[in-house]
C-alpha cells in the first residue's frame, strides 16, 4: 500500500469485506497486530498504523501531539479510506485502537465527522478509559523514570530492553513523544458518535479499571458492548482469537432469517 502511514501484512485481502484499521499504543509500532491480521484474514483487510519514529520510519521525528497525529491521519484516511475506485464505492471500514490508539482512533472519527467525511462504520476502543476533561495522572509522565515504571507497571515489554542501552536509546524518542502527546491531551465535548463501539478491557489492567472503560458507552448514539477479556493491560498478546471473534461478531453481518409466510 503506497501510504507512510498504513502497513498491510500480505495482499490485500479479496472481496467487499470490511477494513480494519489498527491504531497501536504508546510506544508501539504497526507490527503490534500481525496476530490480530493473522486470525482475521483473508476474511478482513487489516491496515496497521505505523506512527513516525518507529521501524521503518524509524528516521522520522515522533510526532508529541495528539492534534498533529489526527490531522495528519485525516488527511491519509481522505485519501486511501474514503475515495470511491473504478471497481467501485470504497470499502466500509472501522477503527480498532487499543490504548493511547483508542484516543486516536475516537478523535480521528471525530474529525472525518467534523470533515464531513463518510467515517468508520464501527470502533473498538481496547485497554482506554473513557475521556474526561480532567485526563489521567497516569498520562502525565515527564520523566524516563516515570515512563520506564509505567511500562513495566503495564508489562508491555521485556525487561531486558530496558536493561540494554542501545536497545534503550532506541526505544525512548518515540515512548518520550507519545507520552507527551498523552500528557498534553485535553478532551473536549462535542457531539456523540453516530457508529456503534465495542469496548474490550483486561480484567486485571492495572491503569484502566473496568468501570473506568464502560465510560466510553455514554459517546456513541449507536449503542455499544462491552467486553471484559482475562489479562492485564496487553491481554491482547494472550486473547487474540478471542478478540478477532468480537470483532467479526460485530462486523459480519448476521445471516437473515426465513421470511415470514
Amino acid at each position: 500500500m503506497a501510504s507512510d502511514w498504513f502497513r498491510r501484512f500480505g495482499a490485500e485481502a479479496p472481496g467487499g469485506g470490511v477494513r480494519l484499521v489498527c491504531f497501536p499504543h504508546a510506544g508501539g509500532a504497526a507490527s503490534a497486530y500481525l496476530g490480530l491480521h493473522r486470525e482475521l484474514a483473508p476474511d478482513f483487510d487489516v491496515l496497521a498504523v505505523q506512527y513516525p519514529g518507529r521501524q521503518d520510519r524509524r528516521s522520522e521525528p515522533p510526532v508529541d501531539d495528539i492534534g498533529r497525529l489526527v490531522q495528519a491521519l485525516a488527511d491519509e484516511a481522505e485519501r486511501e479510506l474514503v475515495p470511491a475506485t473504478a471497481a467501485g464505492p470504497a470499502r466500509p471500514y472501522a477503527f480498532f485502537g487499543h490504548s493511547m490508539g483508542a484516543v486516536l482512533a475516537y478523535e480521528l472519527a471525530r474529525e472525518l465527522g467534523r470533515r464531513g467525511v463518510p467515517g468508520p462504520c464501527h470502533l473498538f476502543l481496547s485497554g482506554r478509559f473513557s475521556p474526561t476533561p480532567q485526563g489521567a495522572d497516569t498520562d502525565r509522565l515527564d520523566t524516563d523514570e516515570k515512563i520506564l515504571a509505567m511500562i513495566r507497571r503495564l508489562g508491555g515489554t521485556v525487561g531486558a530492553v530496558f536493561d540494554d542501552p542501545d536497545l534503550l536509546e532506541m526505544v525512548m524518542p518515540p515512548l518520550r513523544a507519545d507520552y507527551r502527546a498523552l500528557g498534553g491531551y485535553t478532551w473536549r465535548p462535542g457531539p456523540p458518535l453516530d457508529a456503534p463501539l465495542t469496548v474490550l478491557v483486561g480484567d486485571r489492567d492495572p491503569v484502566v479499571p473496568v468501570d473506568a472503560a464502560v465510560g466510553w458507552c455514554e459517546h456513541t448514539t449507536a449503542g455499544a458492548q462491552l467486553h471484559v477479556l482475562p489479562g492485564g493491560h496487553f491481554y491482547l498478546d494472550q486473547c487474540t482469537a478471542e478478540v478477532a471473534d468480537i470483532v467479526r461478531a460485530a462486523l459480519v453481518p448476521a445471516p437473515a432469517g426465513p421470511v415470514p409466510s
